[in-house]
């Protein structure tokens, strides 16, 4: 019986296939993993414990891989870090690499494991995928020797990549990226020389891929949806969240309906360090998503999706975000406005307050407008309206352009720009605009107890982000988040090729 099990998955497999193509929609599913994590340890641990701890992180993801595709999910996304941590040397996380290939190699590692360098995860991870015929993303750590005659060559003879693979239903590997934009406590990977821009085509539409800290850059980023107009973005991260605009949910939400593609957002689930928020974004807002700052448990997430959102006829008008804000004349306000902190970024902010009104506040070439509508006027809480138009980051500066309405900690207005994350007023209407100086703009709305608005807002085309009625919750920030990459500065850590 055994010839036939290679003709079993070639069935199966098409029949997948036939079916998607059925279809202008897919299933995906993201999984939070709850990461087990080694010990702490100076010293390299044996490669046979290395591979026992992330068996026992892939057993976790295994059961999430087998459940998404009882499910009918066509593809799964798992998180970074996902299966040995983060808390790691150059030379400690050396046990946890392997040698990942081009895929252009065509290799199925489920059925040839043998073929290059033993690789266990990734032989593993390939029978996943083709045990359960769903497309797998992981993130695993690259290998990659080197010599003298590479002028960058690190010390000890190899580079060290923090890199995600993909695996086809089948088991083949289709899909290797080295993320570009570390973060900056990832001392044990090295900077790629060039960024990868990797895509690869399935029957429901044309996917990219980059992680984490990736998203808030120019590249790859940008180019995969621009330049390169992927449908689906696949995005292992291990967020932190922080708070007022850098929740993982409220700004990869905001990303995916600014950028007008899909984002598979998978994070780490970690509650020590602020790491929950996933999703499966759309143009149109999240079609599903997780925060959950109480438990440890890992969840699993699964939705419907356009393939092909651009041909979608609800697809969101193309927006001039700065139509709006540039045609009317300053609403008054910005007289009694005052400094005050969002971390380390320096915000004008104007009080609101009354329980209505427009208001303007200006920094820079950036002038943001506000009309709202309280529900209540609470005496015990305060909002504000504030623009920042500069370089953001201590030692990566990267331009931020952004026009918020927030609430702030306390009545204390020094406290305005401190992370909270629970409110108790109820807007009736807003509307905010600005005049940016970038087409990237990332719509943010955030609701008391760190939870989206759905189907609650909407973007006019002439810029304005806009409530369709009143709040349904307690409003914590509605926020506008521009990036000009064009004024970034130019890195300090990577090194020139």
């Amino acid at each position: 019986m055994l010839p036939s099990q290679p003709l079993l998955h070639a069935a199966v497999f098409a029949l997948a296939v036939l079916q998607a193509l059925a279809s202008d929609t897919f299933t995906a599913a993201v999984y939070e993993h709850a990461v087990i994590l080694p010990d702490a340890t100076d010293e390299p641990v044996s490669p046979d414990d290395a591979l026992a701890l992330m068996n026992k992180n892939m057993d976790v993801l295994e059961g999430a891989i087998k459940e998404a595709a009882q499910q009918g999910a066509h593809i799964i996304v798992t998180p970074e870090d996902g299966i040995y941590g983060w808390h790691f040397t150059r030379e400690t996380i050396y046990p946890y690499l392997e040698d990942i290939p081009d895929p252009a190699v065509n290799w199925i590692p489920c059925t040839d494991p043998a073929r290059f360098a033993p690789a266990p995860v990734q032989e593993r991870l390939s029978c996943m995928a083709r045990n359960n015929s769903i497309y797998v993303v992981a993130n695993i750590g690259d290998k990659k020797p080197c010599n003298s005659s590479d002028a960058g060559c690190p010390s000890d003879g190899r580079y060290q990549y923090n890199t995600d693979v993909v695996f086809d239903p089948e088991g083949k590997l289709v899909a290797r990226y080295h993320k570009y934009n570390l973060f900056r406590r990832e001392t044990q990977f090295n900077y790629p020389k060039e960024p990868e821009a990797v895509t690869f085509e399935t029957p429901f539409g044309k996917f990219g891929i980059f992680t984490c800290f990736d998203i808030l850059f120019r590249e790859p980023a940008l180019v995969l949806v621009s330049e390169l107009q992927v449908d689906t973005v696949l995005f292992p991260t291990a967020w932190m969240n922080v708070l007022p605009f850098l929740t993982a949910v409220e700004f990869h939400s905001a990303w995916a309906m600014g950028m007008g593609v899909n984002l598979l957002s998978a994070n780490t689930h970690n509650i020590s360090l602020a790491m929950t928020g996933s999703g499966l974004f759309t143009p149109e807002g999240p079609a599903a998503y997780h925060y959950d700052s109480g438990t440890e448990e890992g969840c699993l997430l699964l939705a419907e999706l356009s393939a092909r959102p651009r041909l979608s006829p609800t697809y969101p008008p193309a927006v001039n975000w700065s139509s709006f804000a540039t045609s009317i004349k300053k609403f008054p306000g910005e007289k009694d406005t005052f400094l005050g902190a969002v971390r380390r970024d320096i915000f004008t902010f104007s009080e609101l307050r009354h329980k209505a009104g427009n208001y303007t506040v200006c920094q820079g070439d950036l002038c943001c407008h506000l009309i709202y509508r309280m529900a209540n006027k609470s005496k015990d809480e305060v909002y504000v309206l504030g623009a920042f138009d500069g370089l953001h980051g201590s030692l990566i500066k990267y331009h931020w352009q952004i026009c918020t309405l927030l609430k702030c900690k306390t009545t204390d207005l020094n406290t305005c720009g401190q992370p909270v994350e629970t409110a108790q007023t109820k807007f009736e209407m807003f509307s905010l605009s600005g005049t940016f100086g970038t087409n990237y703009v990332f719509p943010e709305v955030l609701y008391s107890g760190v939870q989206l608005a759905p189907g609650e807002f909407e973007v006019l085309r002439d810029g304005r982000l806009k409530s369709k009625h009143g709040t349904s919750k307690p409003l914590v920030t509605v926020t506008l988040f521009g990036r000009l990459y064009e004024k970034d500065l130019p890195h300090p850590l990577r090194t020139a090729p």
